[in-house]
């Protein structure tokens, strides 16, 4: 008897905000012999992806690369620079910015944790408050995220930096980029950040596998002084290889093919042009989900995310449910509700290497899901994104008046 393919025909839309759809072309990069990672070839690999690395970050500083998650960079940021029993100011966005919360207390690090609801910001009046009360300067760092992964919001890293010199505090500041960096603009140097913290399977459209830390010379110094022991993490056994492009363990070669490849298009692109593709399939995404009569769970217009959208489910109607619907009638992918928002969000990740008719398809998903699902909506959320991106389109093609 003939057995019938389970298999979804076309591909999978992978929607979650990270890792995001890996193109083709990282693909076949990844796809090619493993070197000699102490031969010549690989030292030219290692100089170009750090190189390319520092323009993204916008830095003139060191760049270290891990084979590691994003986790892996939070802890090298903080075992590099503070030592057991030093405390630091951190704020609660969301899910991502309370795990590495957790992570600092497990280190022996004491955290001063400013509250949120996770629907707004980080508010650099809060930080700068608590800087100016701290006379003693026992606070060491102020870490926090650039993009909430888990909820849609993006904070303003240049007023954070602008907080604390009004305070006159010495803190280093550190900043998550894990879901920001190749999507959002994102300045190192000009904002004054001194641990950046940044992964692989978001905005550079790559699988998860490799971290970075860009280092400032304020947080190198740190790192002279401090005891939190560290091995592999260590950022002199790192800098003092990758002077010639050598890494002092085993590196992820492959990967590292798969991030020169990604540096290429990213630049190819324009990185200002990344900026505003991203921008604009968020404004899209946005109208789709105001047309459907659902709520945003961003509560700051000025704070939207250019990388996901995360939206909030009517009362009564589970998230899950409803992913749950989408995926096995659309083989699309959504992202869940993670700790306090879990099961009352879903999230639309628009990040990475997307276009139009791909957040087009989405929400065309999304809508058709939310009727199979029975979530009251309104219809008419996919033509109020078209318009939209048509109307951008058109824009776009204008020639420039003089």
């Amino acid at each position: 008897m003939l057995q019938l393919s389970t298999h979804p025909s076309g591909r999978h839309f992978l929607q979650i905000p990270g890792p995001t759809n890996v193109p083709d072309r990282i693909l076949r990069a990844i796809d090619h012999p493993t070197i000699d990672h102490r031969g010549p070839e690989f030292g030219a690999l290692g100089r170009s992806v750090l190189a390319g690395m520092r323009k993204i970050f916008r830095t003139e500083g060191h760049v270290v690369i891990y084979p590691a998650s994003g986790t892996g960079a939070w802890e090298a940021a903080l075992v590099n620079t503070l030592s057991s029993g030093d405390l630091v100011l951190m704020a609660e966005t969301g899910h991502f910015a309370t795990l590495w919360k957790k992570m600092a207390e497990r280190l022996g690090i004491r955290v001063e944790f400013l509250p949120g609801d996770w629907r707004r910001a980080v508010d650099p009046k809060d930080i700068e408050a608590h800087l100016r009360k701290d006379a003693r300067h026992e606070i060491k760092a102020v870490c926090v995220v650039h993009n909430e992964t888990a909820t849609g919001v993006t904070s303003d890293i240049k007023a954070v930096r602008d907080a604390i010199d009004r305070a006159g505090h010495p803190a280093l500041l550190m900043v998550d980029t894990i879901s920001s960096l190749g999507s959002i603009d994102y300045r190192h140097d000009e904002w004054g950040v001194d641990v950046t913290v940044a992964g692989s399977q978001k905005g550079l459209m790559l699988p998860p596998g490799l971290s970075f830390n860009a280092v400032s010379s304020k947080a190198l110094a740190a790192s002279e002084k401090n005891t939190l022991p560290r091995s592999f993490w260590d950022w002199q056994a790192m800098i003092t290889s990758n002077e010639t492009g050598y890494f002092p363990y085993t590196p992820s070669t492959n990967l590292l093919y798969g991030l020169h490849e990604a540096l290429e298009m990213l630049f190819a692109e324009g990185l200002e042009t990344v900026f505003a593709r991203h921008k604009r399939h968020a404004e899209a995404t946005r109208r789709a989900v105001r047309a459907w009569g659902l709520e945003i769970l961003c509560s700051d217009p000025e704070r939207y995310s250019p990388s996901l959208t995360a939206v909030m489910m009517p009362e009564g109607h589970g998230a899950d449910a409803f992913r749950k619907v989408v995926l096995e009638h659309f083989n699309m992918s959504l992202g869940q509700g993670l700790s306090k928002v879990k099961d009352k969000v879903f999230r639309i990740g628009h990040l990475g290497d997307i276009n139009d008719l791909t957040v087009c398809g989405t929400l065309a998903g999304v809508e058709m899901g939310l009727e199979l699902a029975h979530v009251p909506h309104q219809k008419g959320g996919v033509q109020a994104a078209m318009a939209y991106l048509a109307e951008q389109s058109e824009v776009r093609s204008r020639p420039l008046q003089e």
